[in-house]
């Protein structure tokens, strides 16, 4: 991942200072298991050098955009990059403590803790990474203040106050304007630097395409960003909702020609069918239908 950096153009200084947090907090034993293999790669200098100085300095950091942006590519890449092992917690509207922190459980006949993602990441020096941090109520998600905050401490009722690991850091995401999602709380918005992540360039994006699939021609691989791109202009000047601008859909899609099925029915899968709208849906055919052929055949996307 280091060499990815470099790559990237990352500041020597960043990369200099990430090898020392590595060597003062080697992740060893079983919690290696817990560090991150990415299969996809975030690709955005500026956004790197902000979330890693971020994390650096022992902030917790808040990632907002609209879908497609690469949030959680990014943390993910982060705790790799960290070499620090990672507990992924999914918000909704019924988490509360217990699914956070923990809660009592029977074990040999005695009431023990069983323990949450979030005190996990306290006592191993975890990467905490909260998704979709604004599904939850935002009442659930005072209990994370405290932890969240200068005090780095989880204080449940019960059991002993504990301090948290000085490698501990927390990287959320959320989304805008989803259906249940909610305002984030200004005091929850305050334990966090924001990163509000831009949409990703042609050029990333061909980057991504070209090194999940590695013998997509070139030619395709700048095809299939531009049609990303041309959806991407339509939702932005609101002719299209943002249910076909969908970058999972699309590799499906790339993964599904790869294996054999005709193109415009893979992106007709992938990316088309994501609206269940129809005028909507023809819509985005007519874009698809205005950069690529009738039939889009193995051989003429893959070498």
């Amino acid at each position: 991942m280091l060499d990815f950096l470099k790559n990237e153009g990352v500041s020597p200084k960043i990369i200099s200072e990430i090898e020392a947090f590595r060597a003062k907090y080697p992740t060893v034993g079983n919690l290696s298991k817990r560090v991150p293999v990415p299969r996809y790669l975030y690709y955005g200098k500026d956004v790197w050098e902000e979330a890693i100085t971020a994390l650096l300095c022992g902030e917790n950091l808040l990632l907002v955009g609209p879908k497609a942006t690469g949030k959680n590519v990014l943390a993910e890449n982060l705790s790799a990059v960290f070499d620090r092992p990672s507990w992924d917690v999914s918000f909704y509207i019924n988490t509360d403590a217990a699914t956070l922190l923990g809660t009592d459980t029977f074990h040999d006949g005695e009431v023990t803790l069983r323990k949450g993602p979030i005190y996990q990441c306290a006592e191993f020096g975890g990467f905490g990474i909260l998704d979709e941090i604004n599904m939850a109520k935002n009442e659930s998600l005072a209990v994370l203040h405290a932890t969240l905050d200068f005090r780095r401490a989880i204080d449940m009722p019960g059991y002993d106050r504990i301090s948290l690991h000085d490698a501990t850091r927390f990287i959320a995401t959320m989304n805008y304007g989803y259906a249940g999602t909610r305002e984030l709380n200004e005091a929850l918005a305050s334990r966090f630097v924001v990163i509000d992540m831009p949409a990703i360039t042609a050029e990333g994006l061909v980057k991504l395409l070209r090194r999940e699939f590695t013998d997509l021609k070139p030619e395709w691989a700048e095809q299939l960003a531009g049609l990303f791109q041309d959806i991407q202009r339509k939702c932005d000047g609101g002719e299209l909702s943002t249910k076909s601008l969908d970058l999972r859909g699309l590799l499906a899609a790339v993964r599904l020609m790869r294996a054999g099925l005709e193109g415009n029915r893979a992106l007709e899968m992938g990316m088309v069918n994501k609206s269940f709208d129809g005028f909507e849906r023809q819509l985005v055919n007519d874009v698809i239908q205005a950069r690529f052929p009738e039939q889009i055949t193995y051989e003429d996307v893959f070498n």
